[in-house]
C-alpha cells in the first residue's frame, strides 16, 4: 500500500483509495506516480472487471496541493519544468480516461479542481448528498487542467462548462446530478454503494465494452464515417470473442444471459 494512494482489490475490483485526509486527500507528487503504477497495473491485469476511485476521511480530492505549490516556486522557475510536469500528469490520466474497464467514482465530500478532473475521468459518479464538486482554477489564478477543458464541456455540455470554469462556484449534490456531473445520489454509504455497482460488470464481456468506450470516448471529435468505421472493425473483433460464442449458445439453449443487468423498479405512481 502506498501512503498516499490504497490500493484494495475486492473480487474482480480494484478500489483506489485517495488518502490524504489530513489534506482532503490533495494530489501531491507521490500520489500522482501512485496513481501512474497503479492505473497501469489495473490495465494490464485481466483479472479486475471494474475499478473504484474515492478518497478517504469524508472527501474525494481536494485538487491539486496547493501547500507544495507554493513551496515549490521559491527562486526562478522554468517554464518548461512546469509543462514537463503536466505532461507527466496527463500520461496517467489519460490512461485512467481510458482504461477499457469501468471506473466508477464514488465522491463524498470535496471534488474540486484536479479532484473534479478525477471525477470526470470516470465512467459513472456516484455522490453522496453532501459532495460538493468545483471548477476552481480560477480562484488561484488558473486555467483548468488535467483534462477538466476536454471533458467537462463533454459532461455537462458547453455553456454549463463556463459558467463553472469562469465562475469557480461550488456545485452541490441536487445540481450535480441535475446537470449530468452525478449519475446517482447516494444517501448512505458512497464506497459500499460504488462497490456494488461495480459488482454488476464482473460479469460483463469486459473487452467489448472496453472496445465501446474506447469508441465512444472520442466520438464527438470523430467524423460520423470514421466512427462506422471503427464500429465495424470492433464488432467483427466482438464476434470472435469467447464471450460471444458463449452468449450465443446460451441464447439458442434459452439459458439466461451469463450478463443480465439489473431491471429497474417500476415507477411509483
Amino acid at each position: 500500500m502506498n501512503e498516499t494512494l490504497q490500493i484494495d482489490r475486492i473480487g474482480a475490483t480494484a478500489v483506489l483509495t485517495m488518502h490524504r485526509p489530513e489534506a482532503r486527500n490533495a494530489l501531491d507528487l507521490a500520489m500522482r506516480q501512485a496513481f501512474g503504477a497503479a492505473i497501469a497495473g489495473i490495465r494490464d491485469d485481466a483479472g479486475i472487471r471494474a475499478v473504484v476511485l474515492t478518497g478517504a476521511g469524508g472527501h474525494f480530492c481536494a485538487g491539486g496541493d496547493v501547500r507544495a505549490m507554493v513551496q515549490g516556486q521559491g527562486g526562478q522557475r522554468d517554464i518548461f519544468e512546469g509543462r514537463e510536469r503536466m505532461r507527466s500528469l496527463h500520461r496517467w490520466f489519460d490512461e485512467l480516461v481510458d482504461l477499457e474497464k469501468p471506473v466508477i467514482a464514488a465522491v463524498d465530500g470535496a471534488a474540486f479542481g484536479a479532484g473534479l478532473s478525477l471525477a470526470l475521468a470516470a465512467d459513472f459518479v456516484l455522490a453522496t448528498p453532501r459532495a460538493q464538486f468545483c471548477c476552481a482554477f480560477a480562484r488561484l489564478g488558473f486555467v483548468p487542467d488535467m483534462g477538466a477543458m476536454y471533458l467537462l464541456p463533454r459532461a455537462i455540455g458547453l455553456a454549463r462548462a463556463k459558467d463553472l470554469v469562469f465562475s469557480a462556484r461550488v456545485v452541490h449534490a441536487p445540481e450535480a446530478l441535475a446537470i449530468g456531473l452525478a449519475q446517482q445520489i447516494v444517501p448512505g454509504d458512497v464506497r459500499a454503494a460504488a462497490l456494488a455497482f461495480a459488482q454488476r460488470f464482473h460479469q460483463a464481456p469486459t473487452a467489448a465494452l472496453g472496445i465501446a468506450k474506447g469508441v465512444l470516448n472520442h466520438a464527438f471529435e470523430s467524423e460520423r464515417r470514421d466512427v462506422y468505421a471503427q464500429e465495424a472493425m470492433a464488432q467483427a473483433m466482438a464476434r470472435e470473442s469467447a464471450f460471444h460464442q458463449d452468449a450465443t449458445r446460451r441464447f439458442l439453449a434459452k439459458e439466461p444471459p451469463a450478463y443480465q443487468w439489473p431491471e429497474s423498479p417500476p415507477p411509483t405512481p
